[in-house]
């Protein structure tokens, strides 16, 4: 497939569309859009659908993708505050009380990047690289290689990119096939060998990899992780749109271990 930064947007926005329940055009209108989630099987395979309440921006406006129970809550929040400042604090307070007491909390807070193909280059590495498939990964589900690969889903772990020091695996970048289209990558380097540029080499040449393949690479990072934005930057990405997920109380208490009164 031929891609152009253009058509690899157009991708993306297809994509967010089919999560959301929603239509593509729906992320380019001036205003705010409210739609009933629905679970698809189209959908990227991690996320748990429906939502009870997802926001989603590309910079124009925010597509809401809800249980229709929290229509009155989510869009009296969305309206309330311009797109941008619905996904920071101290706004996105304003939701978290609200959401409370149904028992939900927000949750999940992430930016999504997308490859600039003007800037995407195959950068260089001080370190020995090797293309990497399913096959080599059985053994590297350990903590040390924990964003670049996923336990619970092995399986749509498809492609990677190792870094290695004579024998010894420094770097690994490795992307999951979470949809159709897009392929999401991961990427950890040991600690003695970062800041040398072996994450950005990783990074980029496993994004034009998975090009070459048909396939849009993306990469997702929280707005707060400095360490991972940079690597995005330089590795020829470029943000792209950005989510706020809200989840049920019990389960946000479960991923931080401490019970929130």
């Amino acid at each position: 497939m031929y891609f152009t930064n253009e058509k690899i947007l157009s991708i993306a926005m297809e994509q967010s569309a089919v999560d959301a329940h929603c239509n593509p055009e729906d992320f380019l209108r001036e205003e705010n859009i409210i739609v009933t989630s629905a679970a698809d099987p189209h959908a990227r395979k991690y996320l748990a659908l429906p939502f009870d309440c997802d926001l989603i921006s590309y910079g124009n406006n925010i597509v809401a993708s809800i249980n229709e129970k929290y229509r009155g809550i989510v869009g009296e929040y969305i309206s309330r505050f311009p797109a941008e400042h619905c996904f920071e604090t101290p706004n996105m307070h304003v939701l978290n009380d609200a959401m409370k007491e149904e028992g939900l909390l927000t949750c999940f807070m992430a930016e999504y990047f997308l490859p600039d193909l003007k800037d995407l280059t195959a950068q260089d590495c001080p370190c020995a690289l090797k293309i990497m498939h399913q096959g080599d990964f059985e053994n590297l589900y350990t903590e040390e290689w924990s964003n670049a690969l996923c336990k619970k889903r092995k399986e749509l772990d498809v492609l990677g990119m190792g870094a290695y020091d004579g024998g010894k695996l420094v770097g690994l970048a490795a992307c999951s096939a979470d949809c159709e289209a897009m392929w999401q990558i991961g990427i950890d380097v040991l600690p003695e060998y970062r800041r040398q540029g072996v994450a950005s080499a990783l990074t980029s040449r496993l994004a034009l990899a998975i090009l070459e393949r048909g396939k849009v690479p993306f990469y997702c990072a929280a707005w707060s992780n400095i360490k991972s934005v940079r690597n995005a930057i330089r590795s020829g990405f470029r943000p792209a749109w950005v989510e706020l997920t809200v989840k049920s109380s019990s389960f946000v208490n479960e991923m931080i271990g401490t019970k929130i009164p």
